[in-house]
């Protein structure tokens, strides 16, 4: 059996292993063969690979209880060059882990071996790792693979870190705590020409130009000032060059939102805004909107119990309870909208750079704190008999 100091040494070379080959959404086949290897060594009772593409899934049962629960871990990286030097920096070019799924799934694995090492519960244990969670297909994939079916259980828990927070800090709240996201689209039409010729035909990037410019009245003016809405814009692109004026040019980006009538009136806003400064410039325009993330809501009564599982590993001096949401998005929220559970954030240092950053790090400090949680709220939620 491995004593704390073992299994953290552990847990540090596996992460910078997987750190080290960072593989984008439904891609992640070493990754996946890694943690079905890692979980077939530790000895859990069945252990399913293939499950939504990239998914894996291991069962752990004792006991006689028919109750079941699940703990989730997301493994895929994300399409952004690494900077720095790190030891255990990026091998694969273009890839990196920027959003510490590397850590989660270590700690989701590094649970996996303490929970059939030391047990302590009474029922069945599903440990679910996730693919593809950055574009938010991930969860819908595995839910559409017959995850539910296959692999039932009555609620879920699931840990995302998060940089400004002390190490071994757990935050999360009841209700809605991560905010939808809505991607859009918006492709302008006209006709191009010599840069020294703008009458002679009808470009495009002034018109988009303005059009970026427009968007932003639509939190500012034409969503109620007590609704939580964003907008935002973050990509450009034309077939323009120094010298020739662009007859193409697309915007892309994204909202985010808590409310679907909020949602439903940011895309009608949008469509009016770009139609009526399309038709002001001459150009024509087509607006793709659609809805990749929903709202994730935390179960209230589960949310207690996670933050009391966390109180009892972590003390109660590391355990917050937030008031407001955030505006990044999640598709653990895909899991909630069939059982109930609980997300929370785990701190990654005061001083960690932010998430999706090209010199992030996961901070291997808090790979016990996420452990520890995992491990005391499966054995909360799944009691083991008095006198057991």
């Amino acid at each position: 059996m491995s004593d704390p100091a073992t299994l953290h040494a552990d847990m540090v070379q596996w992460r910078h292993d997987l750190h080290a080959h960072p593989e984008f959404g439904f891609s992640e086949k070493r990754t996946a063969a890694f943690v079905a290897a890692k979980l077939r060594e530790f000895g859990l009772d069945d252990v399913a690979e293939g499950i939504g593409g990239t998914g894996v899934v291991a069962t752990l049962k004792r006991g006689t209880s028919n109750r079941a629960i699940a703990l989730r871990a997301d493994m895929d990286a994300l399409h952004i060059t690494e900077q720095g030097s790190l030891p255990y920096k990026s091998t694969h070019d273009g890839y990196m882990h920027a959003c510490g799924h590397d850590g989660h799934t270590i700690m989701l694995l590094g649970a996996a071996k303490t929970l059939t090492q030391q047990e302590g519960f009474d029922g069945t244990i599903r440990f679910i790792f996730q693919p593809a969670e950055e574009w938010g297909q991930g969860a819908i994939a595995m839910i559409n693979d017959g995850l539910l079916d296959r692999f039932p259980f009555e609620e879920i828990y699931g840990l995302h870190n998060m940089p400004g927070y002390p190490v071994g800090q757990f935050v999360t709240k009841p209700g809605a705590i991560m905010s939808a996201e809505d991607v859009f689209e918006i492709t302008l039409q006209g006709i191009g020409g010599h840069a020294s010729r703008p009458h002679s035909g009808s470009e495009t990037l002034v018109a988009a130009c303005a059009l970026v410019t427009n968007l932003q009245t639509i939190v500012s003016r034409r969503i109620d000032p007590t609704a939580v809405a964003v907008v935002s814009v973050t990509e450009l692109i034309t077939d323009g060059t120094r010298n020739v004026l662009p007859g193409h040019a697309q915007i892309r980006g994204d909202a985010r939102s808590f409310d679907p009538a909020v949602s439903a009136q940011i895309e009608k806003q949008m469509r009016l805004i770009a139609e009526g400064t399309a038709l002001s410039y001459n150009v024509s325009v087509e607006v793709n909107y659609a809805r990749e993330f929903i709202s994730l809501l935390n179960d209230e009564a589960l949310t207690q119990e996670a933050l009391n599982a966390a109180r009892d590993v972590l003390g109660s001096d590391a355990v917050m309870v937030s008031d407001e949401p955030i505006t990044a998005s999640e598709d653990f929220a895909q899991f909630l909208n069939h059982v109930p559970g609980c997300f929370a954030f785990l701190g990654n240092g005061e001083d960690s750079l932010p998430l999706h950053n090209p010199n992030y790090d996961f901070n291997d400090a808090s790979l016990n704190a996420g452990v520890a949680f995992h491990t005391a709220i499966a054995r909360r939620r799944l009691p083991m008999a008095r006198g057991a």
